[in-house]
């Protein structure tokens, strides 16, 4: 046995060596011998600069193919806009100097190579997605992309971009293990100064080619600006231009000229309304849409607003995602045109600047109960934070409610459940109350196949079978939420109380629509109506977003705040003076001296409370299938703490949970439920009730089985029961929010990468 073994062990070896010598044949017919591979090594180090800036033109190239979609119109970009392209070049050229600090130059070369495709992939499967391109801002929002994958992007694609990065990755390994060295002499000195010289040299040349129209520095259309200018330029703009660059003549005198225009009135607090602001997440009037056919008016409760109650053309910052930023303008009236490329306010200066907004000057000024009501995640777009610096009272986001509806694809809560949410905050305070909503009925994406079988309205007119899908899914949300106006109207007409509300679209949805496309000419626009119970008189005007909240307020006499003042006293014209006006007065507020507030903290960030009732623990009690909670106000966001610590908890109802005894150790306990948010955030917490747990002197093994809150009445598996799979959270472990984005994931929005809420 012994010699049959060593005699198997022979053949393996000699076969094993056959094949070596096999593949080395192979090896010296198909690749260079030594002393060729050498002579091309040393030729590739001799004209390295001419290589590398071939090679950064393939990239580039290659960019705008993955990023266009297309090889054609990659090829006219470089033929139409030669200088550009080269531009694009030279700052890809300029990165690959940094091979030179390095022995291993073929590697370096690969990593910096495969960075910038890396980045280019990333902006081509984004758009894909929605009409945003990848900007800088987006890798801020990397949390919410995570969170807002499975509402974007399959489970086919997800494996598809591990598969892909797990192979790059490889690859480098092995170009590292087995790739060349650089034997000759390093000049690093060299290579700083070359460097240097670059980086001195490209913004002046950036700014000679912004002066001569070659390349721009503001994208008003930050979609059409990436086309335009070219993936490179416009992420690297991105990277660089970040917050609002101090106006030349920023002083104290500028600022105070600034505001010596704004005389406002005072506001007649005699009768003060309630305020509700509502934003609608991709609301459009469908029929504006000009090839689109309906078997019955989608909206007919709005076009009754619009008809009888001041109404216009709202026109948003941007277009199929960043609902955070037209929500910015809304609430602060200041504009994102004087920011940086493709920046999220909420990401960037509010994470840590406190911000007036209409919320601090109605509570400040006027005494008004400041709420926000959303179906979405608190954390999404780091809203709990953003609105705690806009001096906000309450923010009752989805891990506040008792969802249990969803949309057809089971992605996203229906908008109904936020009439209750509403009258809760109405209720919640004695005296009048400025209320912002926040719906995500109509969020993408929209699917190409078809899913409503039998819809209350079928759409034609989309240019094939797969867009009229889409346009069908959109509109019969659309016209679900139109549903949600009238509901909402009826519930405020049943309270006694003075109430305006306005109703506004963020954007346009994510279907690639073009300005032709649209009756008013526009992918920037969308609509605005109002309602109220008081008589107040229709005025039709066209405004910006920045300028919505003003010109409502000031049609009740309600005259409060910097920016809201300054819009009301420039008659919603923006002339260059007023804009100028307006950036001074925005950089002071945001980024200055606070010249306005004579140096001081004027309105300061608050102390936010998430949800307006509490929730309470009454009593619990030991059954056979484990301890079950009773008490108030639960939501399948509700988790119980044992002793300080989570444990997995079954959530039955809005009055019942459920836990295992085994999380109990024997004598007294410490139990709380605490609603969660993402990133094991805790929301707000109930009353701490005691357990005693019995002494078992004999104890028998126990038959029962721990619940497990990722697989049973969790959000997660509410979701999984409602869409077959799709989920608004990947795990309630994480409790991981769906964005505006992205989609908001916006979004996004995500927002909406934008993502898209």
């Amino acid at each position: 046995m012994f010699h049959t073994a060593k005699n198997t062990l022979q053949k393996i070896r000699t076969k094993y060596k056959a094949f070596r010598e096999k593949r080395r044949a192979r090896e010296k017919k198909h690749f260079l011998k030594p002393e060729q591979k050498e002579k091309l090594v040393a030729f590739l180090n001799r004209y390295s600069l001419i290589f590398h800036y071939l090679l950064a033109c393939s990239v580039c190239f290659v960019i705008e193919i993955i990023s266009r979609h297309s090889f054609v119109s990659a090829f006219i970009f470089i033929f139409d806009r030669g200088l550009v392209f080269l531009y694009n070049s030279m700052i890809v050229f300029t990165s690959l100097h940094l091979v030179y600090f390095f022995r291993r130059r073929a590697l370096m070369r690969t990593i910096i190579s495969v960075a910038w495709l890396f980045l280019g992939t990333i902006n081509g499967c984004i758009l894909a997605k929605r009409v945003t391109p990848f900007t800088y801002t987006d890798v801020k929002l990397i949390n919410d992309l995570f969170t807002m994958q499975s509402n974007y992007f399959s489970n086919g694609e997800a494996l598809a971009v591990i598969l892909l990065v797990a192979s790059v990755l490889a690859g480098i390994i092995i170009l590292w293990k087995k790739g060349p060295k650089y034997q000759g002499r390093q000049n690093r000195f060299a290579s700083i100064g070359a460097i240097g010289l670059f980086a001195f040299f490209i913004p002046m040349v950036t700014q000679a080619a912004v002066n001569n129209n070659v390349l721009a520095d503001y994208f008003e259309n930050i979609a059409q600006g990436y086309e335009d200018y070219g993936f490179v330029y416009s992420f690297s703009a991105s990277v660089m231009d970040q917050g609002m660059r101090a106006p030349q003549d920023y002083s104290q005198e500028t600022v105070d000229t600034a505001l010596s225009k704004v005389n406002p009135e005072a506001s007649d607090s005699s009768e003060l309304p309630n305020v509700i602001c509502v934003l609608l997440e991709s609301f459009i009037d469908p029929k504006e849409i000009n090839f689109l056919n309906f078997s019955e008016n989608p909206t007919p409760n709005f076009d009754h607003l619009y008809s009888n109650y001041s109404s216009g053309y709202l026109t948003v910052p941007v277009v199929g995602a960043g609902t955070a930023n037209t929500e910015f303008e809304i609430l602060t009236g200041m504009g994102m045109k004087y920011f940086g490329l493709g920046e999220y306010p909420y990401k960037t200066i509010l994470k840590s600047t406190s911000c007036e907004s209409v919320a601090s000057d109605l509570g400040n000024n006027l005494g008004y109960g400041t709420h926000v009501v959303h179906n979405n995640g608190g954390n999404f777009y780091s809203r709990k934070n953003a609105f705690t610096q806009m001096g906000f009272d309450s923010f009752i986001s989805k891990e506040m409610m008792n969802i249990q509806e969803y949309t057809p694809l089971g992605t996203w809560p229906t908008d109904n459940i936020l009439i209750g949410e509403v009258e809760k905050a109405l209720d919640s305070t004695e005296q009048q109350d400025f209320i912002y909503t926040i719906t995500v009925q109509g969020h993408g994406a929209y699917p190409t196949e078809k899913v409503i079988e039998n819809p209350e309205i079928t759409v034609t007119g989309a240019e094939n079978e797969a867009k009229n899908n889409e346009w069908e899914y959109y509109v019969n949300q659309i016209h679900e939420v139109d549903k949600f106006i009238a509901n909402l109207t009826d519930m405020l007409s049943k309270r006694d109380e003075k109430t305006v509300v306005v109703f506004f679209g963020d954007h346009l949805p994510t279907m690639g629509l073009k300005d032709e496309d649209t009756k008013s000419q526009s992918i920037f626009n969308t609509k605005y109506v109002t309602w109220n119970n008081f008589g107040m008189k229709k005025t039709d005007q066209d405004l910006t977003s920045y300028q919505l909240l003003a010109a409502i307020m000031d049609q009740a006499n309600i005259h409060e705040g910097t920016m809201f003042s300054f819009h009301q006293n420039s008659s919603y014209q923006l002339t260059e003076e007023n804009s100028r006006d307006m950036e001074l007065l925005q950089y002071d507020i945001l980024y200055g001296k606070r010249y306005a507030y004579q140096g001081e903290d004027l309105y300061p960030a608050s102390n936010l409370q998430m949800g307006v009732q509490d929730v309470t623990l009454e009593r619990v009690e030991a059954l056979d299938d484990g301890l079950h909670i009773y008490g108030t106000n639960f939501t399948p966001w509700s988790k119980a703490f044992v002793n300080g610590a989570r444990v997995s908890t079954s959530f039955i109802s809005d009055r019942e949970l459920k836990i295992s005894m085994n999380n109990f150790e024997e004598g007294a306990n410490s139990l709380v439920v605490n609603q969660m948010g993402s990133s094991e955030t805790i929301f707000r917490s109930s009353n701490e009730i005691s357990y005693l747990k019995p002494v078992m002197e004999q104890p028998e093994p126990s038959e029962e089985l721990p619940v497990d809150d990722t697989t049973e009445n969790t959000p997660s598996s509410i979701d999984k029961a409602v869409n077959g799979g799709q989920q608004d959270e990947p795990s309630q472990t994480d409790d991981s929010d769906a964005p505006d984005h992205p989609a908001d994931l916006d979004e996004e929005e995500n927002g909406d990468l934008n993502l898209t809420e």
